[in-house]
């Protein structure tokens, strides 16, 4: 029996990592799953772990208040050694961009494993944008013996860097396998649905504003490119656009960095004093269609994105999530390294620009074929069965 070690430490990775580990665990002949957790994002993975009811063998646990990038990287490096010596994995599974991918990659390296690079040949070939995704996934790309691909467009990335044709695999993106296995629960339980919409209410939005057609608005942002100006810049478009439009909800899960929670506060000028928002959901209520609510489960999250009408986000993994709802997608960052997106027609990038922020959002509320356009384009990033496709590759190589 052969074993796989799958390494993931964010709520993002332990998202798209979800439905492989399920999978793998399902086939119960082949091989020995093993599933270890950094704890990158403790509290925000440990949710998505509930959800998704997965056990990890190993957790590192590496959460420390005030942690920088040296702090994850030496933490995850040398809290891995002692498990893949014991484990002694044939290889190792781990996600995307993050700096727990990339550690537990080296470490990897450095007992000689394979790794296999899930949501691999994502490029903007900026090393900065963004910051410090951008270097991870190519250093990771540099280890991995296995590339699985979302797109075609990763392939050819990852082929410009001279790999190997022949250790590509193009899958699609396990985010929309994630995706169809919570959307199909939601879907066939309305007692859980109804439990998610009650979640909403207790952190003070109530989905029953939607009746009658009422538009919703729902904004995420946390990127460390975007602390600072950026985000003021971000935020203060928000607060025009709830005012130019009272008939429309604009919700936003506030990310629990305070340099997201700041700039908030300023903007809106909330009631009490600086500690408030960064501990509270309360806002000035000037803006009765403004909503800043707790940062939300993943259930919560996909049951609430369904509802909305607009998705305003910097974020990576919604760009290829939302238009899998038929949501159209305004990214508030400079580059993406999800071009097929932008191709496609589901995704626009607006980055922290007032103007094109409040331009774009006005379009999509006002303008029904502008909206039809994007919400109606073919989403480029996969039919569900991306984990089908890498257990076949790892079923061929290891067996």
């Amino acid at each position: 029996m052969k074993k796989i070690l799958i390494v993931f430490g964010t709520r993002p990775e332990a998202i798209k990592m979800a439905p492989l580990v399920l999978a793998l665990q399902q086939e119960k002949g082949p091989f020995e799953t093993i599933v270890c957790v950094t704890g990158q994002h403790r509290e925000m993975l440990d949710q998505v772990l509930k959800i998704f009811d997965i056990r990890p063998d190993f957790d590192l646990n590496i959460m420390k208040q005030g942690q920088d990038l040296y702090d994850i990287t030496a933490r995850v490096l040398t809290g891995m050694r002692d498990i893949l010596r014991e484990t002694q994995p044939d290889v190792v599974l781990v996600h995307g961009d993050t700096t727990t991918s990339t550690a537990a990659a080296l470490a990897a390296f450095y007992q000689q494993i394979p790794v296999g690079h899930v949501e691999a040949g994502l490029r903007t070939n900026n090393i900065y944008s963004p910051w410090p995704e951008e270097m991870n996934r190519q250093l990771t790309g540099r280890i991995a013996t296995f590339h699985f691909a979302p797109t075609p467009l990763s392939r050819e990335n990852l082929l410009k860097e001279h790999i190997d044709e022949n250790r590509i695999t193009v899958t699609g993106n396990t985010v929309i396998d994630a995706l169809h296995l919570v959307v199909d629960r939601l879907k066939n339980n309305p007692v859980l649905a109804e439990k998610q919409a009650d979640i909403l209410r207790q952190a003070d939005y109530d989905t029953a504003r939607l009746d009658n057609h009422r538009k919703l608005v729902l904004i995420t942002g946390h990127r460390r490119e975007n602390f600072g100006d950026g985000f003021i810049r971000m935020v203060t478009a928000i607060k025009d656009l709830a005012e130019k439009y009272p008939d429309v909800d604009f919700v936003y899960p506030m990310h629990l960095n305070p340099n997201v929670r700041r700039p908030i506060h300023e903007v809106f000028g909330c009631d009490g004093n600086n500690e408030s928002i960064i501990n509270s959901k309360y806002v000035n209520s000037k803006y009765p269609n403004m909503f800043f609510i707790e940062p939300l489960q993943y259930l919560e999250f996909v049951y609430l994105m369904e509802k909305s009408t607009i998705v305003l986000t910097d974020s990576g993994g919604i760009q290829e999530e939302a238009p899998g709802l038929g949501k159209p997608v305004l990214v508030m960052r400079d580059t993406t390294e999800r071009p097929e997106a932008l191709s496609a027609g589901t995704v626009k990038l607006v980055g922290t620009d007032y103007d094109k922020i409040v331009g774009e959002v006005s379009t999509l509320l006002d303008d029904a074929e502008a909206y039809r356009q994007m919400s109606q384009a073919v989403n480029p990033y996969g039919d569900g069965k991306a984990c089908e496709r890498i257990i076949n590759v790892l079923t061929k190589a290891l067996l």
